[in-house]
């Protein structure tokens, strides 16, 4: 019984900051995005729903891993600010670099655009996880 409530007290700092970590992620990705993913959703916009679904799985996979891996629980929030950095770059690069005018055709409910962009933050989001060397 001891063994599980001492396993108890180290998940829920873990899970409780996870889920904060999430929800931070998702508010700061809403908000660099030109346009109101939650409102395109609303109106059954899929492009934006694959689009926000792939980034916050981008973001949660390599979160996970920093969990499973880390140290400490200061190792693990910092390296969840890694993960969402390096996630929030993901978007940058795809968006100024690489496909320029996806604000336009997620907006308009391209769904090819939306699964690209969920797609690329899904993919660099395993490999994020995979660079996390511990």
């Amino acid at each position: 019984m001891d063994s599980q409530l001492i396993a108890l007290s180290n998940f829920l700092p873990y899970w409780g900051a996870a889920l904060t970590l999430t929800l931070l992620f998702i508010r700061v990705y809403v908000r660099i995005t030109p346009y109101d993913e939650i409102a395109l959703i609303r109106t059954g916009n899929q492009a934006a729903a694959f689009s926000l679904a792939g980034a916050v799985l981008g973001f949660v996979v390599p979160l996970s891993s920093a969990i499973a891996h880390s140290v400490s629980f200061v190792d693990m929030l910092v390296w969840g600010g890694v993960a969402l950095l390096a996630q929030l770059l993901v978007y940058a690069i795809v968006r100024f670099a690489f496909l320029p005018e996806v604000v336009k055709q997620v907006e308009t409910n391209q769904i090819g655009a939306g699964v690209l962009l969920g797609g690329l933050s899904l993919g660099f989001g395993i490999l994020t996880a995979a660079c996390f060397s511990y």
